[in-house]
């Protein structure tokens, strides 16, 4: 395996949309709670542009970082607030004068995205993505900008960094984005429409539909959004860093066929239980989430009377009355939760038990119940910092319907999506399409040495994993 240290950088570029007039966007209560937290870090790695089947404007690495730098400039035509920064704007009592909070917004003057090329000397596609072993951490973090940033760190800093690293048989493309800007759902809509244009700039597929971003942030009276007003006189008072953790992380890949047969095991549980309306609701991510949870909680060898708690991150757009429009870009999404589980319980109830509990929680997060959270958090606003780190429960990330593997540049799919350190810790597990499609997924576990070794070691979490099987380039 290559040394650490591989990565040397080439060159570096601003990428600016075309000049327009400046334009404010606030951060609601869903994007301020963000400020404390990493970017999102999240890679694309692919096989080099052939020139058999490229355009000559990929017969270069220098290029291939051209010509996804010009795509991008048309992307931010539409998408123009991610080339903005944030900037931060002080409330005060109208009688007294004094400083009673502060707020931030999106700053649209076309700062402009950072393009850096670089070039990983000795490191092959395969160092990256090792079959049925851990990811190389160590590697893929010199693959992105902005590592250990944090979103409010937008005021000087890029909302949006792109790592263009040659590779001595593929390329990888690592974004790093900020998290207060937007979720994962509008952030994929970026990269798949500015994947779109640049297969058009090469003749390989007509103009795409013009992106039609909605940034205008939600309010809960429907009428105009205002800032999220934050009980501080600056934003960075709330910022906490958290302190580098020993980790490991796996990749495993679950094809649709273990998905299902999850499923059905799960069903059968519950119709056993007499959980006829359980089984009927069960979900293939209600298993998959019921399977790590348990997995990991027997890895941790927590006491029996230990609480345990399964968590994932929801979208909320088709889940208000009205509904989101899909292309509401901000965040739209929060954390639900199971009930909390004794450990023992949990172990002891079974696959279907589990599902069923994850699936009351999806259910639960109604129109009714995101209302509620919003008032909450605005009469007690926070962000959110390590301190909301559970060593004792489970955290589902990311989403298997974020369109990956449909980010063809002009010269083919990825083979792969991986992700740099950003927002890890023991028990987060991210979770990604699988690259044959048809259900699969692939789930990125990241977990203490002590624990993963044990998760090794425990068969009904391996015998649910589909094996690897090595991508061939075509």
């Amino acid at each position: 395996m290559p040394s650490p240290s591989v990565v040397r950088v080439v060159s570096s570029r601003t990428v600016a949309p075309p000049p327009r007039p400046r334009e404010r966007i606030p951060l609601t209560s869903w994007d301020a709670a963000m400020l404390s937290a990493n970017y999102i870090q999240k890679g694309l790695l692919f096989h080099r542009p052939s020139p058999s089947s490229s355009a000559s404007a990929l017969s270069t690495a220098a290029g291939v970082v051209d010509h996804l730098a010009a795509a991008l400039g048309d992307a931010l035509v539409y998408y123009y607030p991610v080339a903005g920064r944030c900037a931060t704007e002080q409330h005060r009592d109208q009688l007294t004068g004094a400083v009673v909070g502060c707020s931030v917004h999106i700053d649209c003057d076309g700062q402009g995205v950072e393009v850096v090329h670089a070039v990983a000397d000795g490191v092959a596609m395969a160092d990256i993505v090792p079959p049925d072993a851990d990811v190389p951490r160590d590697v893929l973090a010199q693959f992105f900008q902005l590592t250990d940033a944090v979103n409010y760190g937008g005021r000087e800093q890029p909302l949006l960094a792109v790592q263009v690293t040659d590779l001595a048989d593929g390329v990888f493309v690592g974004l790093a984005y900020n998290h207060a800007l937007s979720d994962g759902t509008a952030f994929w809509d970026l990269v798949n429409s500015w994947a779109a244009l640049a297969r058009a700039r090469l003749g390989l597929a007509p103009a795409p539909p013009t992106p039609r971003p909605s940034f205008e942030r939600w309010s809960p009276d429907g009428g105009a959004a205002g800032p999220a007003v934050l009980p501080c006189a600056d934003a960075s008072e709330l910022v906490e860093r958290a302190a580098p953790l020993a980790l490991r992380e796996r990749m495993l890949h679950f094809s649709a066929d273990s998905l299902a047969a999850l499923k059905e095991r799960a069903r059968e549980e519950l119709l056993a239980a007499g959980d006829a309306a359980g089984a009927a609701a069960v979900t293939r991510f209600q298993a998959l989430s019921s399977l790590l949870w348990r997995c990991i909680t027997r890895a941790r060898r927590l006491a029996p009377e230990q609480e345990t708690v399964c968590r994932a991150a929801i979208d909320n757009r088709g889940r208000l009355r009205p509904e989101l429009p899909r292309e509401y870009f901000g965040n739209a999404i929060y954390a639900i939760g199971t009930e909390p589980a004794r450990a023992a319980d949990l172990l002891e109830r079974g696959h279907g038990w589990a599902a069923a509990a994850v699936g009351r929680a999806v259910a639960a997060h109604t129109d009714a119940a995101i209302r509620a959270r919003v008032a909450a958090w605005t009469a007690k606003p926070m962000v959110y910092t390590h301190r909301f780190f559970d060593p004792t429960g489970t955290m589902m990330g990311s989403s298997p319907r974020f369109d990956m593997y449909g980010c063809d540049f002009g010269w083919g799919r990825p083979v792969a999506a991986r992700s740099g350190r950003a927002n890890k810790f023991d028990g987060k597990t991210s979770l990604y399409p699988g690259r044959e499609g048809g259900g699969s997924i692939d789930a990125e576990l990241t977990l203490t040495p002590d624990n993963m070794a044990a998760l090794e070691e425990i068969e009904e979490l391996w015998a649910a994993v589909t094996p690897d099987t090595p991508e061939k380039k075509p």
